[in-house]
């Protein structure tokens, strides 16, 4: 299991995403425009990726939103 050492928030709209992890390097990039629920929800959904690499995309995008909520 793998730990987020690093949360950035960052301009992302070039990448099109909200949020994007490395989990080989514990790293997470946040958009820094998102706030409230949903930058709780996409930060969630980002730490998921790097402590759990195994869970598929269905199982961290569930997740996520029911911490969240």
């Amino acid at each position: 299991m793998s730990k987020v050492k690093k949360v950035l928030h960052v301009k992302l709209g070039r990448e099109r995403a909200y949020g994007l992890a490395w989990h080989e390097e514990g790293v997470v990039h946040i958009d820094e425009r998102i706030t409230g629920k949903k930058h709780l929800e996409i930060l969630t959904h980002e730490c998921l990726h790097c402590i759990f690499p195994q869970m598929t995309e269905e199982e961290v995008v569930s997740v996520s939103k029911e911490l969240s909520r």
